[in-house]
C-alpha cells in the first residue's frame, strides 16, 4: 500500500494524525453526515475537525483517480484553499490523503475544520426559520457574489449552504466543494445556479427579481431561466426515480 497526502502549511501539527486518518475516523462515533459518502466529527489539537470519508469507487475509478484524474479529496482540498484566497466562506482545509492497493486508487479522506452554523437554505426555503425573505435577499447577493468572483458551485443544493445569523445579517458559507468550476460566470448563466433548490414559486421569484437587479438583467426573462432550470431538475430527479424502479422490478 502506497500513500499520497497533502497537509496545509498552517497545520503542519496535524501530520501524524492525517497519516493515521483511519483510526482517527474509526475512533470517531459522532456522525454528522452518513449516505455516499460519510462525515464525522474528530477532536484534534484542540479543536473540532470534520473528517469526510469518500466512498471507495468501483474498479475502473479507481484506474481513473490513479492515474487520470485528481481524487475526490484532493479537489476538496484545493478548491477550499481556492475559496478563502478569493475571500469565499468555506471550512479551512487542513489536508488529504490518498490511499494506493496494487496500482490502483482505494480510499481517500479529507480533514477540514469543523465550523459551526444555525440552519442550512433548505430549512429557510421549507419556512422552519423566520425572516425567510431577507435570508433569501442576503442568499441572492451571496450567490451574486460567487459569481461575480467567478465561482461555479457544480452541486449547489440546499444542503450545500450552511447559514450562520450574525449581528451584520446572516453569513453563508459553501460545503460539499469537490465539484467546482472558477471561470468567468455571465449572469445569463449563473441563473442556472438556483435550478437545484427546489425552491417553491413564491420564493424563485423572490431570488429572480433579487438576482435581476443586481445583475442588470430583466426580471421576467431572469424568472423564465430559474423555472426552465427548475423544471430540468425535476425532470431528470424523476427519470432517475423511473430507471431505479425498473432495475429494481428487473432484478
Amino acid at each position: 500500500m502506497s500513500v499520497s497526502y497533502t497537509i496545509h502549511p498552517d497545520y503542519a501539527e496535524f501530520e501524524a494524525e492525517l497519516l493515521s486518518v483511519e483510526a482517527q475516523f474509526s475512533s470517531s462515533d459522532e456522525s454528522i453526515h452518513k449516505a455516499r459518502n460519510e462525515l464525522r466529527i474528530v477532536p484534534m489539537h484542540g479543536i473540532k475537525t470534520v473528517i469526510k470519508a469518500f466512498k471507495v469507487p468501483h474498479l475502473l475509478n479507481r484506474f481513473v483517480y490513479a492515474y487520470l484524474r485528481d481524487s475526490k479529496a484532493k479537489k476538496s482540498y484545493n478548491n477550499g484553499v481556492r475559496l478563502l484566497e478569493l475571500g469565499v466562506p468555506t471550512p479551512q482545509p487542513i489536508g488529504y490523503i490518498e490511499f494506493f492497493r496494487g496500482g490502483l486508487f482505494a480510499q481517500s479522506y479529507f480533514i477540514s475544520t469543523y465550523e459551526p452554523y444555525d440552519f442550512t437554505i433548505r430549512e429557510v426555503l421549507h419556512h422552519r426559520v423566520g425572516d425567510v425573505e431577507a435570508i433569501l435577499k442576503a442568499f441572492t447577493a451571496f450567490t451574486h457574489m460567487l459569481h461575480q468572483k467567478g465561482v461555479w458551485h457544480e452541486d449547489y443544493s440546499p444542503g450545500n449552504i450552511l447559514i450562520r445569523k450574525t449581528a451584520e445579517g446572516y453569513g453563508f458559507m459553501l460545503v460539499d466543494i469537490n465539484r467546482m468550476q472558477f471561470r468567468p460566470i455571465p449572469p445569463a448563466e449563473g441563473i442556472k445556479n438556483f435550478g437545484k433548490l427546489w425552491a417553491k414559486a413564491p420564493e424563485r421569484a423572490l431570488i429572480a427579481r433579487e438576482y435581476a437587479r443586481l445583475s442588470g438583467m430583466d426580471e421576467a426573462a431572469t424568472l423564465q431561466a430559474i423555472e426552465s432550470c427548475t423544471r430540468k431538475t425535476e425532470a431528470a430527479v424523476a427519470l432517475k426515480k423511473r430507471l431505479r424502479g425498473k432495475k429494481k422490478k428487473a432484478s
